[in-house]
């Protein structure tokens, strides 16, 4: 050490380096630089262990080609045409795809996604040894893109265990295993590149880690594993321009993926934890005068009467930043974050009311099926008829991914060319209001009769946004 403060006290340059390459020297015989013999260290040992609980799925869909002629696609000629032998249009083929799974249970339980899986009309898994068995599919969920399979393999299989996807932090290095373009097992290496990816996806629950290890076609329902040899996530979407990588892929998160496997390997279906309260995004104008010193949290809008939330005093204009003291930046991290729960948990949500924090218990529960759904197709003298109509229950708008706080009539289906269909009606409208009257059933609307030569509305939720639906067809939007 003294050698080093003599060499920093003459200044030159020469004995400024000197003194780094000692202190560097020194700091490294000590054992201090963990992260520099973390990355000279090998990768082998993990992949060598995990690749065999990663296993390549093959699927077979009969589709109907459509492939010859496509530019001839929706002319008279086309229509006529298209189901004959000539065209090949309508012909039943087999397609054959490709995925990657993941072993998570000795006795053949295996983890892809839904869009792996769907409308296949046989499954085969090959294991990396070689062998082939049947796959059959336990449960497939198309909300969380999670499908769960079961082998009958005769013996204990090679399996990952999960683990908890909430340790992750940006800058994690993470590996990917799958099988791209149908080469076979490959790996790839990278980072946490972002959690809690909301913004982008199809799924219901859009919650990703992102990572910018290699993810190609193929490699939908393979593993992303932490450094512990631990599943922290099912591999999933890209982002892309091309087709191929470009360094965004994202996997949902293995605290996700847990209780859909347990609700498969009971036979019991994926029941989704509601506490009836839904919310949007925090405008930034809004933030100070609700109290925030940022614009992330969610603003309550809408809370089911006699819900969980309604039963433990949240009111519209509340504000969620946490459930569980884990962040709840925005309206799908928040959705995220219930449904990891188990029905009858009682969770913690961080609440800012009057410019003051509280904490405040709610317990998700499974959605009640109430009232009863009463589909009906409206048909005769009412003005509506032609749609396709249900009460709309906290059950079925978890089915349907509707906002399952919201209480009225959501269309199902409008007939081409009907009155509700004339009206600007649109599958999957929930329907509020007639005439600012709150209904809340089909047998309401189904008795509902304009007086002549009066105009009437409706108030329609259309996508998370209020409607007006005016006879005659008038449509604007609400504040």
């Amino acid at each position: 050490m003294g050698r080093l403060k003599e060499m920093l006290r003459q200044g030159s340059w020469r004995s400024t380096l000197a003194a780094m390459a000692l202190l560097l020297t020194a700091t490294v015989a000590a054992g201090d630089d963990q992260p520099a013999q973390n990355l000279a260290s090998s990768y082998a040992p993990l992949i060598e262990k995990a690749a065999p609980a990663v296993v390549n799925i093959y699927t077979r869909k009969i589709v109907r080609s459509r492939s010859l002629a496509r530019s001839l696609d929706g002319s008279a000629f086309w229509r006529l045409f298209r189901d004959t032998l000539l065209f090949g249009y309508g012909q039943a083929r087999i397609e054959n795809s490709l995925g990657s799974g993941v072993i998570v249970a000795a006795d053949g339980i295996i983890v892809t996604n839904h869009h792996v899986v769907t409308g296949a009309g046989g499954i085969l898994v090959a294991l990396t040894d070689g062998r082939v068995f049947e796959a059959k599919v336990l449960l497939s969920d198309p909300r969380t893109d999670i499908a769960v399979l079961r082998v009958d393999a005769g013996s204990p299989l090679p399996f990952l265990e999960f683990g908890d996807s909430e340790n992750l932090r940006v800058g994690d290095p993470v590996v990917a295993i799958g099988n791209p373009f149908g080469l076979g097992q490959t790996v790839t290496t990278g980072i946490v590149s972002a959690l809690a990816r909301t913004t982008f996806g199809a799924g219901d629950f859009r919650f990703y880690i992102q990572t910018d290890a290699a993810i190609n076609p193929g490699n939908s329902g393979g593993a992303q594993i932490a450094m512990d040899g631990k599943l922290i996530g099912i591999n999933t979407a890209i982002y892309t321009t091309s087709g191929g990588s470009q360094g965004l892929g994202f996997a949902i998160p293995s605290n996700m993926v847990r209780p859909i496997v347990e609700s498969a390997i009971m036979g019991k279906p994926v029941i989704h934890p509601w506490i009836g309260m839904s919310g949007r995004n925090i405008p930034p104008g809004a933030a100070r005068l609700l109290g925030l010193a940022g614009s992330r949290g969610v603003l309550i809008t809408e809370i089911y009467p006699g819900g969980p939330a309604d039963r433990s005093g949240f009111t519209a204009g509340d504000v969620v930043l946490a459930l569980d003291g884990k962040p709840a930046s925005d309206p799908q991290a928040l959705r995220y974050r219930i449904a990891t729960q188990r029905p009858g948990t009682t969770v913690r949500l961080t609440t800012v009311r009057g410019g003051k924090i509280y904490e405040v218990p709610v317990t998700a529960l499974a959605p009640p099926d109430l009232p009863a759904r009463d589909e009906t197709t409206l048909r005769g003298l009412s003005p509506l008829r032609g749609a396709r109509v249900a009460s709309l229950s906290p059950a079925l708008a978890e089915e349907l991914g509707a906002d399952s706080a919201l209480t009225g009539v959501v269309v199902l289906e409008v007939g081409q060319a009907s009155a509700a269909d004339r009206l600007g009606l649109r599958s999957g409208d929930i329907i509020r209001a007639i005439d600012a009257r709150q209904i809340a059933s089909v047998a309401e609307i189904g008795a509902f009769r304009p007086m002549p030569f009066r105009p009437w509305s409706l108030a329609v939720s259309r996508a998370g946004e209020n409607l007006a639906l005016r006879k005659p067809a008038e449509v604007s939007f609400l504040p």
